[in-house]
């Protein structure tokens, strides 16, 4: 039959170019798309259905061509500005996003997985496979960004170039929600989070995962890899500006004390700021080939002391608030001696989070989690959290809590 179709639902993180939507979860009448369906061929259109939907109904019979990506080709007077104008809402409960969010990291992950390793094979490296891993990631954030971050800091890659990739990435979403940017902005900050030390897979690998101190001759080496990456990049095409700017400066200081340029306070795009800070973040709290890793508290203190020295002030505050104290996804003790998992920030009292309690006061593991809102049992039933604790701390796996 000509006009046989085959239905399949999915959900609207998971659209690709190329596919072609048959049915929506409301009427076609409340969209700006014509009623007998739309064929995916611009970001734009997927962009769009991820802001009216949850899920549609794709006809998996039907391919259609897509026009080449562009947000990470494109440099000229296009270029988005960092305006920040823009309010985000949680359009998700975190409970309800965490499956969405699950998936977009995994998404995530398989493709940077893939995309490094072609990268070290001498392939080029895909625009399109990019964009595939990135979208997913900033539509799930705008959704709800303590749901990813609550997914995130249970399920942790084997490999540390991937992990931190994915975590930048997501990061830079979460910060450009935070600070107002519009969406494609907040696209180019989640894509140079990814793409940022992807010149380090030009590198030996046993420099990379040494656990000692290097000779002066391999930190130069090391530091080799901004100008691998922007060489990756202008082999691939892309041209973002944006992209292109926190690679070459997400290691430059405030103080002029990085590199590649020893840039130094405004000579550094905001772009490079922020994910200076963010990679730092999310270095200190990643288990490392030769240092254990910190609480996601401890980083943010420790980053938060090195204001206007390694990292402009209003920007490092500027981060704090928009992770919280105690971040998302981490681990802390109450004053009652129970551990628990951050699950949301609450905006206004920031020492009150909603948490998950995933022990006794003796530190044994519950069967299952206890959500508790700290900020609705108030100050008179003295339940505060009195530290951070590193994953793993007493044994307790959080992870079987929330991604059996």
């Amino acid at each position: 039959m000509a006009f046989e179709i085959e239905e399949r639902r999915i959900d609207v993180a998971d659209l690709q170019l190329g596919m072609f939507v048959c049915r929506l979860d409301r009427p076609w009448e409340e969209t700006p798309f014509a009623l007998q369906g739309v064929a995916l061929t611009r970001l734009e259109d997927i962009d769009t259905l991820q802001r009216l939907c949850r899920e549609v109904w794709i006809d998996a019979r039907r391919r259609v061509p897509a026009d080449a990506p562009q947000a990470l080709t494109r440099s000229d007077a296009s270029r988005h500005r960092f305006n920040s104008n823009t309010h985000y809402a949680d359009l998700a409960a975190v409970e309800d996003e965490a499956p969405r969010a699950r998936a977009a990291l995994e998404n995530a992950s398989q493709i940077i997985d893939g995309l490094f390793e072609d990268v070290t094979s001498g392939r080029e490296l895909s625009v399109e496979r990019v964009e595939r891993a990135v979208r997913p990631l900033v539509a799930t954030v705008l959704r709800s960004a303590d749901a990813f971050f609550l997914v995130e800091g249970l399920r942790r890659s084997d490999s540390y170039s991937y992990s931190h990739a994915v975590s930048c990435s997501a990061l830079a979403a979460a910060f450009g929600r935070h600070m107002g940017f519009d969406e494609e902005t907040i696209f180019s900050l989640a894509a140079g989070g990814l793409l940022m030390d992807v010149g380090k897979t030009r590198l030996p690998e046993q420099l990379l995962q040494y656990p000692g101190s290097l000779a002066p001759s391999e930190v130069d080496v090391i530091r080799s890899h901004v100008d691998h990456g922007l060489a990756l990049l202008d082999e691939a095409g892309i041209a973002n500006l944006d992209v292109l700017d926190i690679v070459r400066t997400h290691h430059e200081r405030h103080d002029g004390s990085g590199y590649p340029d020893g840039l130094a306070g405004h000579a550094i795009p905001i772009s490079g700021r922020m994910l200076g800070i963010i990679d730092s973040y999310d270095a200190m709290s990643s288990a490392r080939p030769y240092r254990a890793p910190i609480s996601r508290h401890q980083a943010l203190q420790q980053i938060y002391a090195a204001r206007n020295r390694l990292h402009q002030a209003e920007v490092v505050e500027q981060f704090q608030v928009c992770l919280g104290v105690y971040p998302t996804g981490s681990l802390v003790e109450l004053s009652t001696g129970e551990v628990a998992i951050v699950m949301a920030q609450n905006q206004v009292r920031r020492l009150r989070p909603r948490v998950a309690i995933l022990s006794e006061p003796n530190k044994q593991p519950l069967d299952d989690f206890r959500p508790v809102d700290l900020m609705q049992l108030g100050d008179k039933d003295g339940v505060d959290i009195v530290r951070s604790l590193a994953v793993g701390d007493y044994g307790i796996d959080a992870s079987r809590f929330f991604l059996q």
